[in-house]
């Protein structure tokens, strides 16, 4: 037999075990367990789930403060409604003496991670809020950074951790 026929089958054969080690390693690796890099509708459900539950729970008139309330109770859950329970009652009494009316919009968001199982996910949020105070006609603009941290529970997105950044 040749030389030159046994050092090609030998580069083959090492190039086919480098091969299946780097197919291994990829598989193996922590990037792919994460869907929100490869599963785009799964990214876009649960970004926009999360951005219309951020507007409803973080905007509020003062004369309306239980529909907020009620958006809350739907949109939150664990740790994130025990939180926002606590702020929101400090909401309930400060904005019908201030007649404070908060807009929220979410600016813009990612998606940090899904899990594999594609029922939980980490997303870094923008918002803006505006606010208006008509007992001395001010208003006053901000904006804020939020973790979220989601979950799908009965086929809908809640948040179960508000971290704000």
């Amino acid at each position: 037999m040749p030389t030159y026929l046994i050092v090609v089958a030998v580069v083959l054969a090492l190039l086919g075990g480098w091969f299946t080690w780097q197919a291994v390693s990829l598989r193996t690796a922590e990037s792919a367990s994460n869907a929100a890099l490869v599963d785009t509708g799964a990214t876009a459900e649960v970004t926009s789930a999360i951005t219309t539950s951020l507007n409803r729970i973080f905007s509020y008139s003062y004369d309306k403060t239980d529909v907020t309330e009620k958006a809350a109770a739907g949109a939150l859950r664990g740790k994130a409604l025990e939180s926002y329970n606590q702020l929101f009652a400090q909401v309930r009494t400060l904005a019908p003496q201030q007649k404070l009316v908060l807009t929220t919009r979410v600016v813009t968001s990612a998606v940090e991670s899904i899990s594999a199982e594609g029922d939980r996910a980490r997303l870094l949020v923008f918002l803006d809020q505006s606010a208006t105070r008509a007992d001395n006609n001010s208003t006053s603009a901000a904006a804020s950074q939020l973790s979220i941290t989601a979950e799908k529970q009965d086929g809908t997105w809640v948040i179960v951790e508000l971290e704000p950044r």
